[in-house]
């Protein structure tokens, strides 16, 4: 199938995120312009990479046909600069539509865009924490993508709980170290599309503290600066369930040159620029691939004859578009898109403007939530495909597939929700929760004076609201077991409820929008959809954080 990129719907949120804030024309042209090379460019080679994959042969990595030149007109077009600062060759784009950028290249192909994903994380790591002398180095081909970068945590005995770590680090003086250990799970972490692999390595020095206090990070690049090669190789790549086409690597460092980045024992608190960073963009992702698995189901739905209207409207088979189970599945795609999108627009819009507290407190709502419905959204692609969708050549497969494991790296919907809790609302004391019922409650006013389809919402809007409240009033008062217990279903009506509201802040642009008429028709309708189909949802949530509590902390396995 054709897949176009939303460039109208991400332009509408974001001027929702961020009103007046941001030249709309400017971004219409970069954001069309980059939807068009995704499209002709990258998407074709979304199908066929999952097929062949990459491969590893005595430590060189190839990547499937195309990509090679792909990345070369990628690098050439000046697209990894996009959001990054002019003074290393960036562009200087507001995130808001980096962001936009991000999901238009996820959802042409994902296991493309995870290299200009892991750099934009190095990016930003060093940006805040490098030398001087790492920033002019580095950072100007990082930005152009000459360079690409990776993020090293994972060893095979030390998963997400990084007091594990075991690789050694020791000092030769002058800030270099020899770095020696393995590290697993690393994406694009060998492979053929860039000059050089720079990696951000987390490491322990001989005498440092034990557990998370004593990680430091360094810069291990595959090709030192004298030009000869590390001592860094990759052993194997694993053979992944989806993203097949993206090198998963396993790294031996044999006495490798490393740079250390910042102080010693500082590396998680440096290293978790780059990992929120990276968190940001997977529920990215999350909304891309849920965009691209819904373009390819309407597709399918229009075309595919099958059955008779239940109305009796024909007398012989129909597009199964017509069915109305067929119908509530789209409009649930769409929906849940639409409203994961404008969830994950808005945090980038409180990024650009510097609020640390609502930026950090949406996060884990974009990483967990959007990719939970990821799951939910290609799920449903491939039933409305039917047998098809169970057949790899529809591609509807691959989609649910590549979307299995948004939920899972970069932290677990657990430890997204382990961090909303703890983080974000335990240790405010539900400060910035209750900031953002109070822009909610802003809003729910505004709609119940328009339309009934605007009243609708704004009754929906509140009894989730009133959800959201009573939780986080409960979580506060609650033990550590309890509380954390609902930690999850906590995240997933967070989620919601945000999702929700900015879909209802859709109605009130739209009603006030003097452009697209029908294009502002269908965001009413599907805001009207989401508020009577899912953001009820909350209520359960609700129940299984206050309700379900006793009932989790007795069950006896």
């Amino acid at each position: 199938m054709t897949w176009e990129a939303p460039v109208k719907d991400l332009l509408f949120n974001i001027a929702l995120a961020a009103p007046g804030e941001i030249d709309l024309d400017t971004a219409a042209v970069v954001l069309e312009e980059f939807g068009r090379f995704c499209a002709e460019e990258i998407a074709p080679l979304n199908l066929p990479g999952d097929r062949e994959g990459s491969r590893c042969d005595a430590g060189r990595v190839t990547t499937p046909g195309g990509f090679r030149a792909a990345y070369t007109k990628f690098v050439e077009m000046g697209w990894q600069g996009l959001p990054h600062p002019m003074e290393y060759g960036g562009q200087g784009l507001p995130r808001t539509v980096g962001a936009a950028a991000g999901e238009i290249l996820n959802a042409a192909n994902m296991s493309f865009a995870l290299c200009p994903l892991l750099t934009d994380g190095a990016i930003e790591a060093l940006r805040h924490f490098g030398s001087d002398q790492m920033k002019a180095v580095y950072l100007p081909n990082l930005v152009a993508g000459r360079w690409t970068g990776t993020m090293n945590l994972t060893e095979p005995q030390a998963g997400s709980d990084l007091a594990l770590l075991r690789t050694r680090a020791e000092a030769q003086g002058d800030g270099i170290y020899r770095i020696t250990g393995t590290k697993i799970f690393i994406t694009y972490g060998e492979h053929d599309l860039a000059e050089n692999v720079i990696h951000l390595v987390l490491a322990r020095t001989p005498d440092a503290p034990r557990g998370v206090k004593g990680i430091s990070l360094f810069l291990v690049p595959k090709v030192l600066p004298d030009g000869s090669r590390n001592r860094v190789t990759c052993q194997s790549i694993e053979h992944k369930l989806g993203v097949r086409a993206s090198p998963t690597c396993v790294l031996n460092y044999e006495g490798a040159t490393g740079f250390l980045i910042g102080s010693e024992n500082a590396g998680l608190e440096y290293m978790f620029t780059m990992m929120n960073a990276a968190r940001f963009a997977v529920g990215i992702q999350g909304v891309a691939i849920s965009e691209r698995a819904s373009q390819q189901a309407l597709a399918y739905a229009k075309s595919r004859l099958q059955g008779r209207p239940v109305d009796g409207s024909a007398a012989g088979a129909v597009a199964i578009i017509q069915h109305p189970d067929v119908r509530r599945m789209l409009s649930q795609m769409r929906a849940t898109t639409e409203a994961c999108r404008a969830l994950a627009v808005l945090a980038a819009g409180w990024q650009d403007r510097g609020d640390a507290a609502m930026a950090e407190f949406l996060v884990p709502l974009v990483k967990g939530f959007c990719t939970e419905m990821a799951v939910l959204v290609t799920s449903l692609g491939v039933q409305i495909h039917g047998g098809m969708g169970f057949i790899e050549e529809t591609g509807a497969a691959q989609h649910y597939r590549d979307a299995r494991i948004l939920p899972i790296y970069e932290g677990t919907t657990a430890i997204q929700a382990n961090d909303l809790l703890g983080r974000k609302t335990l240790r405010d004391g539900g400060a910035t929760a209750t900031r953002i019922t109070e822009m909610i409650a802003e809003t729910e006013a505004a709609l119940s004076g328009g339309s009934p389809a605007a009243q609708d919402i704004a009754a929906r809007l509140g009894a989730a609201r009133q959800d959201f409240e009573a939780t986080v009033a409960y979580l506060l008062a609650a033990s550590p077991n309890e509380a954390y217990g609902g930690a999850l279903p906590y995240l997933m009506l967070a989620g919601n409820l945000v999702a929700g509201w900015q879909m209802a802040r859709s109605v009130l642009a739209g009603e006030a929008f003097a452009g697209d008429r029908d294009f502002m028709i269908a965001k009413t309708a599907t805001a009207r959809f989401y508020a009577n189909h899912i953001l009820p949802e909350t209520g359960l949530q609700r129940a299984r954080v206050i309700q379900g509590a006793a009932s989790l902390l007795d069950a006896a396995f």
